[in-house]
């Protein structure tokens, strides 16, 4: 039997667009808030704030909120590349980065996402190994479902708690 390898997860999902459409989704404030974040914050390396619109670039650094969530949860972070076409990286929790590729396979868009360089304990391997994978496995159905059909899975409420959908 080989080992398990807790220190990074791969997760692929097929999405029946385009590849810059879906790259649209993951490099701009709105894409992102479109499928993802309530409130999407970029800045530039000098500080300045990206509109909505922009194209997110190498370098950024960003604040994201959550729906079902108060703004005391944010997560920080810096994006790694983007190259405005198939590849975007970022760090995530833990400063751990996460790299998102997108592809052709068998006619549709392939969205792949890895988030490595994760801590090999045991209390880390629950919380970012599992728990992670857990809101990357949600949050990539929800892309695939707007992308698709528009049905946005998101819980919105501040008092509804515990859910797999925030």
């Amino acid at each position: 039997m080989e080992k398990m390898d807790w220190s990074q997860f791969k997760l692929r999902v097929n999405v029946n667009t385009d590849i810059q459409n879906a790259y649209a989704k993951w490099a701009t404030p709105n894409g992102l808030e479109s499928w993802f974040l309530r409130n999407a914050v970029f800045r530039d390396k000098d500080g300045n704030l990206r509109d909505k619109h922009d194209l997110i670039q190498p370098g950024d650094t960003y604040e994201w909120y959550w729906h079902g969530y108060p703004d005391s949860v944010v997560e920080k972070g810096t994006v790694l590349e983007a190259n405005n076409r198939n590849l975007f990286s970022f760090t995530f929790s833990l400063e751990c980065p996460v790299s998102v590729s997108f592809y052709e396979e068998s006619g549709e868009t392939i969205i792949e996402l890895i988030e490595k360089d994760l801590p090999n304990t045991q209390e880390a391997t629950f919380k970012h190994y599992v728990g992670d994978s857990k809101g990357w496995i949600f949050y990539l159905t929800n892309l695939k479902s707007i992308m698709e059909g528009g049905l946005d899975l998101r819980n919105r409420k501040l008092d509804l708690t515990n859910v797999i959908t925030s």
